[in-house]
């Protein structure tokens, strides 16, 4: 594992390249860990890392900063990391086109939001590295944040993310903020999240349908918030297979 700083005089802002010991493909997947916009937990970001380099692919764990920097700050930090990974491609060895993003609860709504907020944000355009394109190519979402509708969202996320922007949510919502140029989306929920509503991934992938855009989504009938791997939960466990599937049918592995 290396790391980096995406900021000058941001070292809290980092972001770790995980390089697999025997690579089978020129993608690599920039992973977004969740924890409400307040923390951030390892077995969302080291664990998957260390994971999807055992299917030979490379990937990164964007370290970005959260409340009480509310937003656009992470954001801010997403696009610069999606930009660095993309203006390096070369020497980390990967295509510039097969850069996915993936994240967990909160991770995962910042991902979505990555991929559907398309505005002009305070502090980009400072250096060559923002002339990147910050789009990922693909979004990989577990058990995601999305809507900002208070009968389905997680309004600690959502307040973690926005402070006193807060009742300007649904500015934030990524399925109300999808369109045809959204990237492909692989989702994954469970139907018995408490935390986090199965609805979320549901309305988002109905957002993307209704746009054109690719999306597959499981949901499995039971399973607790913030699985993860589930190395406790086979039968929940089965999306690494899956996702592994998804990313071969894209020609990604």
């Amino acid at each position: 594992m290396k790391e980096f700083s995406l900021w000058e005089g941001a070292e809290s802002t980092k972001i770790e390249w995980y390089e697999p010991k025997e690579k089978k493909s020129d993608a690599a997947v920039i992973v977004f860990p969740g924890g409400g916009y307040v923390n951030l937990c390892d077995y969302e970001g080291k664990d998957y890392a260390e994971y999807l380099n055992t299917l030979g692919i490379t990937a990164f764990v964007i370290y970005y900063r959260r409340a009480p920097n509310f937003f656009p700050i992470p954001l801010l930090d997403a696009r610069r990391a999606v930009r660095f990974v993309r203006a390096n491609a070369k020497e980390f060895g990967i295509a510039s086109d097969k850069i996915a993003v993936m994240g967990s609860s909160a991770g995962g709504h910042l991902c979505a939001l990555l991929s559907t907020y398309t505005n002009p944000i305070d502090g980009e355009g400072v250096d060559k590295l923002d002339e990147s394109d910050y789009l990922p190519n693909a979004q990989i979402l577990c058990y995601p944040v999305i809507s900002s509708d208070e009968a389905i969202s997680h309004k600690w996320s959502y307040m973690s993310l926005l402070g006193e922007k807060y009742p300007e949510k649904e500015n934030f919502s990524p399925e109300l903020l999808a369109t045809e140029n959204t990237p492909k989306a692989f989702i994954w929920h469970t139907a018995g999240d408490q935390s986090v509503p199965v609805e979320n991934s549901y309305r988002y992938a109905t957002a993307l349908a209704r746009k054109g855009v690719e999306c597959e989504l499981h949901v499995f009938p039971f399973g607790r918030h913030g699985l993860a791997l589930c190395l406790d939960d086979a039968h929940v466990g089965q999306w690494k297979g899956l996702l592994t599937s998804w990313l071969k049918l894209n020609g990604w592995l």
